[in-house]
């Protein structure tokens, strides 16, 4: 097996990890407010602090991976998350709890924009999307394994000793990644001349670029305001099922504990599928018609199309056509994740860590928004559909998004 897909097997292993960690909060969210005695509201801002913290430190990770490489920059991510994951076990109270969740979201903000800037290091350009897709496959992996896991070990363990076990696979990680990773493909021991010529002369990201990007270039760059509104948008959908969707079964469908687990990880399992797909395909088309077209096309219909299912799914009085609806909302969804993540390192060139960074706070905000917003929408209406209808309409909004996004186009200073 050549080394830079032994790289890939590394990554999805870490993607797992990450969605354990991130997701079995929510899996195991009512046994937390029921013994703290949380409110909608306070546990709305539980979640979203992790997101205000993730999308606060995007920027300067990613500025950090281009500084110093992908291997110090995400052994020092994990270690850190990993940490406060096993302290979320030691929480008390309301706002011990939100410390800690904060702290873990600083910790593990620029993982995934670090995982790009290796990826950009280590394979071709054609090859990107198709790698993003299997890397954010295991995501999902970890995504659908979270409340199975998380609500089976609670049982066994208590709440609390999920977040030590799931916290200690991230150290585990981490020392693995450190002694084995090179930042450089010519430096990895047992890789061929052949496969190092393959990687160089297919790639664009030579020589990092270490300082931060201007302001003006920002400003300016109608192409990063899209590809950032477009992934603000898509996280309102993600942190839905990552979030609130255990809560709005549970509570909003009725759904009894017991039948949960499957239900939460579906949408999960259908979106590995998407995640698969939506990179392949957007390499096809980048190869066939271009990389404009390859990736704005791709990510526009993902998108639309996981709008129109989750607007469809609170719609739908039979749990199960809803369930499958809101399913393929996700799947549709990570049909386009790739292809975002793919066209930041496109048009982030030498500067990819600030531009992916950039994009990843642009998403982040829109999780801590849904989070909150959505406690505060039920508080005042009682309804767990309007929010999910609306969260559907704003994904719409960044699908269209996409036919202002052309990846062909680097950023310059």
């Amino acid at each position: 097996m050549k080394k830079r897909y032994q790289v890939v097997l590394i990554f999805v292993v870490f993607a797992i990890i990450t969605y354990l960690d991130r997701n079995s909060i929510s899996s195991i969210g009512d046994d937390i407010t029921k013994e703290m005695g949380l409110s909608d509201q306070q546990w709305g801002m539980v979640l979203s602090a992790f997101s205000l913290a993730y999308g606060g430190f995007e920027i300067p990770t990613g500025l950090m991976v281009d500084r110093i490489g992908p291997k110090k920059t995400l052994f020092r991510i994990v270690i850190w998350w990993s940490i406060f994951t096993i302290l979320t076990g030691l929480a008390s109270g309301f706002y011990f709890l939100l410390i800690v969740r904060f702290l873990f979201g600083a910790g593990e903000a620029g993982a995934f924009p670090t995982v790009s800037v290796a990826i950009a290091r280590w394979f071709p350009a054609v090859e990107r999307a198709r790698i993003q897709s299997v890397v954010w496959m295991g995501s999902r992996l970890g995504g659908a394994l979270a409340p199975i896991l998380s609500i089976q070990l609670a049982e066994a363990y208590g709440w609390r000793g999920v977040f030590y076990i799931v916290g200690t696979l991230g150290v585990l990680w981490a020392i693995a990644w450190w002694f084995w990773f090179k930042d450089e493909p010519r430096e990895m021991k047992g890789i061929t001349t052949e496969e190092v010529k393959e990687i160089e002369e297919g790639r664009s990201l030579k020589n990092a670029h270490h300082g931060f990007l201007p302001l003006k270039v920002i400003i300016k760059n109608g192409n990063l305001w899209a590809l950032m509104g477009m992934y603000h948008c898509l996280l309102y959908g993600a942190y839905f099922y990552m979030s609130w969707m255990p809560k709005y079964l549970q509570n909003g469908r009725g759904i009894p504990k017991s039948e949960l687990g499957w239900m939460v990880s579906l949408p999960f399992v259908l979106g590995m599928a998407g995640c698969l797909i939506g990179g392949f395909a957007s390499d096809y088309f980048a190869k066939k018609r271009g990389l404009a077209f390859g990736r704005r096309y791709v990510g526009m219909f993902g998108l639309v199309m996981a709008g129109v299912c989750m607007i469809a799914g609170s719609f739908t009085e039979n749990i199960s056509v809803a369930i499958v609806l809101l399913g393929l909302g996700l799947a549709f969804k990570d049909f386009t994740l790739p292809v975002a993540w793919s066209a930041a390192t496109d048009i982030g060139g030498k500067n990819a860590g600030a531009v992916t960074g950039t994009m990843g706070l642009a998403g982040q905000l829109g999780s801590a928004i849904m989070a909150t917003a959505f406690g505060f929408i039920l508080h005042a209406t009682g309804s767990y559909e309007l929010p999910v209808r609306i969260i559907g309409v704003i994904v719409i909004v960044g699908g269209l998004l996409w036919f202002k996004i052309d990846a062909s186009k680097p950023i310059t200073e």
